[in-house]
């Protein structure tokens, strides 16, 4: 499989969530000691809300650039095996995640949170059972709608590869919902798009491959139309 990874967006944000770290901790650190000082107290309450979303902004960063593995890394390290045919693009397009192959065009959407993973079907949403209170309120923990940032990755991918192979019939994108953390459960076999956990994850592109083949002809063109920089 061929790997090709935009490096320079990863370093540029892995210094974002370092300096916004270090100054969230600067802000706070003022905001506590202006705590002590009557005269200040409303620049008190404004420290305490800056440092606190600095804060959350440098958790977003780490979590997604800063800490290794990260999400790129560690699907590489669950697609490992897949042959030359395969090349996955980290950071290149709209979707974070592609994977282009014989199994079509794949966008996989990492998550890191733990705990049980299920999928509701009255409702249409993820669930997500245990997991870390405190890293669910203060750490970003909480599974959200991954839904959401499904449909809009999809809709931005169509358009970005109807602009740029004007000539040729590109097969629909398809996505992959893939939870990362070792204390992460999956339990959504009803879920309408895949939901895997790393060692589930090649299997279901192998199987794609076999179920549903795309053309040599057809994935050839597209990966010599997307970037080639490592």
């Amino acid at each position: 499989m061929k790997i090709i990874t935009n490096h320079s967006l990863i370093n540029r944000n892995k210094k974002i969530g370092q300096f916004s770290t270090i100054i969230s901790i600067l802000v706070l650190g003022a905001g506590l000691y202006t705590s002590f000082q009557n005269e200040f107290q409303n620049l008190t309450f404004i420290a305490l809300i800056v440092g606190f979303l600095l804060s959350q902004v440098g958790i977003y960063y780490i979590t997604r650039w800063g800490r290794s593995p990260r999400p790129d890394e560690q699907i590489n390290l669950a697609l490992k095996g897949l042959d030359d045919k395969y090349s996955i693009y980290h950071y290149q397009t709209p979707a974070s995640h592609l994977l282009v192959g014989p199994s079509g065009l794949i966008a996989i959407t990492p998550a890191h949170q733990g705990g049980t993973i299920t999928f509701d079907e009255k409702s249409g949403r993820w669930k997500q059972k245990g997991g870390n209170l405190y890293m669910k309120i203060f750490a970003q923990e909480s599974l959200g709608r991954p839904d959401v940032e499904i449909k809009s990755t999809q809709e931005k991918l169509i358009k970005y590869l109807k602009n740029h192979f004007e000539n040729l019939e590109i097969p629909e994108p398809q996505s992959i919902l893939f939870f990362m953390s070792e204390k992460a459960t999956v339990q959504a076999n009803n879920a309408p798009i895949p939901t895997l956990q790393q060692e589930k994850l090649k299997d279901c592109i192998r199987r794609k491959a076999k179920e549903n083949p795309v053309q040599p002809v057809v994935f050839e063109k597209i990966r010599e139309g997307l970037p080639q920089v490592d």
